[in-house]
């Protein structure tokens, strides 16, 4: 059967909408001019509002860019033998304490220059949705209802607004190299899929351990997508709800 549908253009055309949301998103940010340490409260809320929708997005065009992306699947490392110390630790013969204060014996010299900080690592795009949060635990006596009612947050309040602008360029980023991100999503895919069938197929104790920390998220939660709204506010709502459509239509192509 030929495909008729055009995945590119669909890809092209809510990626130059989603980059007009994120370059309104720059502006309330500061990032147009070097980005902003502190930002009231209210103006967090309402880039966070139209952020996490506009992430969403962004990831299902991801998977969109993935669905023809094949890659060979990766070997697994070799076990690293323990060394002396952790050997040594293993036998109970060894036990090494950390965060004991020493008092002036560990006290830094004056006359030191301190290393400069390097910047921080720029993060990377995160290709998983968050898990939703369920609250395990009784509200009957566990979580008691305020009584004497509450404080509201003031709006007016200055936040940090650093991991807001982390967020916002980690967004760009992957916004500006769509088939990276899809190799990435390719490679993520590929390592769970060799995962799963090493597991089943049994292993040793050392690579049946190393196997099973290989959690495996999905990639598109089931149900409505983070920033879902059921009535449309903004443009990166009805962004939204079609890349959400192409990337479960994407899906259902590839398992076919």
């Amino acid at each position: 059967m030929v495909e008729t549908f055009n995945w590119p253009l669909a890809i092209e055309r809510n990626r130059d909408a989603l980059l007009r949301v994120v370059a309104a998103l720059f502006f309330m940010a500061g990032l147009d001019e070097g980005g902003a340490d502190m930002m009231p409260r209210r103006v967090w809320r309402r880039i966070l509002r139209l952020l996490r929708p506009a992430e969403s997005a962004a990831r299902r065009l991801i998977v969109i860019a993935a669905r023809s992306i094949e890659v060979e699947p990766p070997m697994l490392r070799a076990e690293t033998p323990p060394t002396a110390i952790e050997q040594l630790q293993a036998a109970g013969l060894l036990v090494i304490r950390e965060g004991i204060d020493f008092g002036l014996a560990r006290a830094p010299r004056s006359d030191v220059e301190k290393p400069a900080k390097s910047a921080p690592a720029f993060p990377a795009f995160p290709l998983t949705d968050p898990p939703r949060r369920f609250d395990t635990r009784d509200w009957d006596g566990l979580r008691p209802f305020p009584q004497d009612g509450f404080d509201l947050a003031d709006a007016d309040e200055e936040v940090s607004a650093r991991h807001l602008c982390r967020r916002l360029l980690a967004l760009k980023r992957a916004l500006d190299d769509l088939p990276r991100q899809a190799r990435r999503l390719a490679r993520r895919e590929a390592r769970a899929h060799l995962a799963s069938r090493q597991l089943q197929g049994g292993f040793a104790p050392a690579s049946e351990a190393k196997l099973k920390g290989v959690k495996q998220r999905r990639t598109l939660r089931l149900g409505h997508p983070p920033g879902h709204r059921r009535r449309p506010v903004h443009a990166v709502d009805d962004i939204l709800r079609e890349c959400h459509s192409l990337a479960r239509a994407a899906e259902r192509r590839d398992s076919s």
